[in-house]
């Protein structure tokens, strides 16, 4: 009966095993092109303008120039879409054109520990495919890298079999700049205006990257031209070798059987940042392990040792040059250029560490002046400078501004929710590795290190604001009884007369210095409506209305 079963099984499994095999990194997405934000046609669209204005951001700042971005939309009808987007970066090699536009996971900054845009190395590659996909029709790309070198043209398409570029046309062709990439793709795809279209998308890109000049024309044949109100290129953050607190076993592992090192001493001091010789031998007497072992030669157990001693070892912090901040100055001037308000203030926190990697979280906040008064306050959310259009109320940005009390800064807020009224909240945050919620990079996710700095940074604008809504609210009284003094002015000056017995002309003289003397002082208050930097001033001419500041009792929160 045994023998029998054996029989029945086997060619079962052989069976089966003529069935497995092995699926490229394209073929997956390709049946899962939802997990890189093309479950839409109107997200496909957003999804593939994202990737393409990054990397020609992204292209810019590594050639150290100010972007100029031109990029058009063109509805082609039936669903339909073409994007066109041309940049003035330094252009692509030619052998490497095909693997950039047309191959999964091929990029430079995946492996790079340091604050860029696109890390995973899906990016435009993926949008490729959708448009691949979607209509039949291959990317078309042109480069140029310098005034002396041809451009070159090049029609791909990817084979989601072997995930390697299919070259449908190349050739060399005449182009006028200098240098640059243009990029030409259709997909299908649906333009609507709103909260989360790409006019919107744009025009927060132009906020966060204010060194940019962006010529934007929408479907509709609208252009909205963005220009830059930084005169420098950014700073490019270094590079930095990996934390050891942010290792785990298993990249400890593959760590040791892939370096070049001789020694583990050697290992631990060159692959690691951070990791002083004093540091090594400490973690390897930690481990019992000699620190002149060939790294090659450990197998896991060791590489447990070596992990519960670098826990147990005090090893400085990593550096933080590899995030660049945005800077305060700059982030207000991004806001003010396209959000119209009467208050701005800006705030940008040192760099701290989660799991090893460094980051830092910036926020601006902007209030009043022609913002809608009424519903909740508008969000900008950015990660590496990029906006995060999609899950809104998801991720530790919401967390951090819902776990605020506003109400002690002057605003309106329901228990858990977000703040009410004319309102603007920006939170940014540059790291070496964001840690998205998903493959499509629309959530940051809920670190605890990471939603405390955004709630330090919050409540640091938020101290900035209150103090300027209190008294730009005591102002306004103030105004109201002024203008209530105003009206009784002349009854003043005849009861004053009739109880001094004077003359018509010195009643009428009366009334004029009173007017003249509420007006002195009302134009006093005036002034300092809408500045909160006269704040100086601001307490003198308080003093004069017997009234005093109470903001450093009423601004006090939980830092």
């Amino acid at each position: 009966m045994k023998q029998m079963m054996e029989k029945k099984l086997k060619p079962k499994a052989h069976e089966l095993a003529q069935k497995q095999k092995e699926i490229s990194v394209a073929e997956f997405f390709e049946k899962n092109r939802h997990l890189l934000g093309f479950d839409s046609p109107k997200k496909s669209l957003m999804t593939t303008v994202k990737e393409a204005v990054d990397n020609a951001l992204d292209a810019c700042e590594e050639a150290e120039v100010l972007p100029e971005i031109s990029l058009e939309i063109i509805d082609m009808q039936n669903n339909r879409y073409r994007m066109i987007i041309e940049d003035n970066g330094p252009g692509i090699v030619k052998k490497q054109i095909p693997n950039i536009f047309a191959k999964l996971l091929y990029g430079s900054k995946f492996h790079a520990l340091r604050a860029t845009r696109g890390q995973q190395g899906i990016g435009i590659s993926a949008a490729a495919l959708y448009g691949q996909l979607t209509t039949g029709r291959p990317i078309k790309i042109t480069s140029k890298i310098s005034p002396d070198d041809p451009a070159y043209y090049y029609e791909l398409h990817i084979n989601t079999l072997t995930n390697q570029p299919e070259i449908i046309k190349e050739e060399q062709v005449e182009w006028k700049k200098n240098q640059g990439t243009r990029i030409e793709l259709d997909m299908e795809a649906s333009y609507q205006k709103g909260p989360q279209s790409v006019d919107e998308y744009i025009k927060q890109t132009a906020i966060i990257n204010s060194h940019a000049t962006i010529i934007y024309t929408n479907p509709k044949a609208e252009q909205f031209i963005f220009t830059r109100v930084a005169k420098e290129p950014i700073k490019i953050p270094k590079e930095i070798k990996p934390h050891p607190y942010g290792i785990e076993i298993g990249v400890m592992i593959r760590m040791l059987k892939s370096t070049q090192t001789k020694t583990l001493q050697q290992f631990l001091t060159t692959e690691f940042s951070r990791v002083t010789v004093n540091v090594a031998k400490e973690i390897c007497d930690k481990a019992i392990v000699a620190n002149n072992s060939k790294p090659e030669s450990l197998d896991r157990s060791f590489a447990e040792k070596l992990i519960k001693a670098i826990r147990e070892t005090k090893i400085m912090a990593p550096p933080t040059d590899c995030v660049q901040p945005i800077g305060e100055e700059l982030l207000e001037k991004g806001l003010k250029k396209e959000v119209q308000a009467e208050f701005y203030t800006s705030v940008s926190r040192n760099a701290s560490v989660y799991r090893g990697n460094p980051f830092l979280i910036e926020v601006g906040i902007a209030y009043g002046g022609e913002l809608t008064k009424e519903g909740t306050c508008r969000v900008l959310r950015f990660a590496n400078k990029v906006p995060l259009m999609y899950q809104q109320s998801a991720g530790a940005i919401q967390k951090a501004i819902t776990d605020i009390n506003w109400r002690s800064y002057g605003l309106s807020q329901s228990g858990g929710s977000l703040p009410q009224g004319p309102l603007v909240i920006l939170v940014h945050m540059a790291s070496v590795w964001v840690p998205f919620t998903s493959e499509s990079k629309e959530a940051i996710a809920h670190y605890d290190e990471i939603i405390k700095e955004m709630k330090l940074a919050l409540q640091e604008a938020g101290r900035k604001l209150g103090l300027y809504v209190r008294k730009k609210k005591r102002v306004g009284e103030e105004l109201k009884k002024r203008s209530y003094m105003e009206k009784y002015i002349p009854y003043v000056a005849t009861a004053l007369g009739e109880l001094l017995d004077l003359k018509k002309d010195e009643q009428t003289k009366i009334e004029q210095d009173l007017a003249e003397t509420l007006e002195h002082v009302r134009g006093e208050v005036e002034d300092l409506t809408f500045d909160p930097s006269k704040n100086e001033e601001y307490d003198e001419t308080l003093a004069k209305f017997g009234m005093e500041d109470e903001d450093g009792e009423e601004n006090r929160d939980e830092e």
